[in-house]
């Protein structure tokens, strides 16, 4: 069940995050707005309470509230790093982190632990998603990469390249969001082992909510929301806009709900298939937005791409045999 349940939210987030891309390209800069609109919606979520009214305790409700929050703030990495780069670029370095930052995390707050044939599956497929998902596949001289790295990071004897500082700042936000959303997967499945899951779930919306609040209190965070407001307001626009968060919606609960079933850090290793997908999609649309995607499809990268879904197609009966 969970691994259904995951494989369709992956289905549904891959064409979300091309459209996100969209918007953050053509219409929406501001990585705090963006994350202000996205987080205003969960205030919708109460309406789940009608179909399973549920209370917490203090406790509880404190727990659930600190989960929205963070998720939040994550948003805010995850978006501005979104907007530094194509979606392919660093859609890939937050996959690859999520699931290895949580199956540690997991490993030593939750106790969850994976038996060798999941474990290998577990591999199998954070290297089918690297494959599927980097653009890059020349093979560069020793020396180039060294000096590439020193380049990017800096060394003890010079300052950092101004031609990589762009890139630097793109691996920190990208780090940051991949490290909270698993911080954020963890925390939320250590409260549903304890508590109802939609009950849960929608208190937990309702501190990104209380985020959102937080937000426009905050003058030049509230001038950011105002300004982009104002470039945002035609028909369709919003109704584009509605409707990917809609769907990112649904697809968020299926993977929260998957996550309550199943293994936390598994189901974020599955993010491969949402490579595969964003893949396809963009296979379909590069042709007609070019100047959106950015995406290069060579030779070179179709045999990544092949190789890619080898692998996950590998993890993938590892993970049902």
């Amino acid at each position: 069940m969970w691994l259904i349940l995951a494989i369709s939210a992956y289905f549904i987030n891959a064409g979300v995050y091309v459209a996100d891309k969209f918007l953050l390209s053509k219409k929406i800069h501001s990585s705090i707005a963006y994350a202000f609109y996205v987080g205003i919606w969960s205030i919708f979520n109460l309406f789940l309470l009608f179909f399973a009214p549920w209370l917490p305790s203090w406790r509880e409700l404190l727990l659930d509230l600190s989960a929205g929050v963070l998720f939040l703030a994550t948003l805010v990495f995850w978006y501005k790093a979104l907007h530094q780069s194509e979606a392919t670029r660093v859609v890939p370095i937050v996959g690859a982190l999520v699931p290895i930052f949580s199956f540690i995390l997991s490993y030593f707050f939750l106790g969850e632990t994976l038996n060798n044939s999941h474990l290998l599956a577990f591999i199998v497929l954070i290297f089918g998603g690297i494959l599927i998902s980097v653009k890059q596949t020349k093979v560069y001289l020793y020396q180039r990469l060294i000096t590439r790295i020193k380049n990017i990071y800096g060394s003890f004897l010079g300052e950092i390249h101004a031609k990589y500082r762009p890139m630097r700042r793109l691996l920190i936000n990208s780090v940051i969001s991949a490290l909270f959303f698993a911080v954020y997967y963890v925390l939320m499945k250590y409260i549903y082992a304890s508590q109802p899951f939609i009950g849960s779930f929608v208190w937990s919306r309702l501190g990104s909510f209380i985020g959102v609040l937080l937000i426009l209190l905050v003058a030049p965070w509230r001038q950011l929301v105002v300004k982009q407001q104002r470039g945002t307001k035609t028909p369709k626009n919003l109704f584009f806009f509605f409707l990917i968060r809609l769907l990112a919606a649904a697809a968020f609960i299926m993977l929260n709900w998957a996550i309550s079933l199943g293994n936390v850090a598994m189901v974020n290793a599955l993010q491969g298939i949402q490579y595969l997908f964003l893949f396809l999609i963009i296979l379909l649309l590069s042709t007609k937005f070019p100047q959106i995607l950015k995406e290069r499809l060579g030779s070179g990268v179709m045999i990544q791409k092949i190789i890619g879904i080898m692998l996950i197609s590998i993890g993938l009966y590892l993970l049902v045999s």
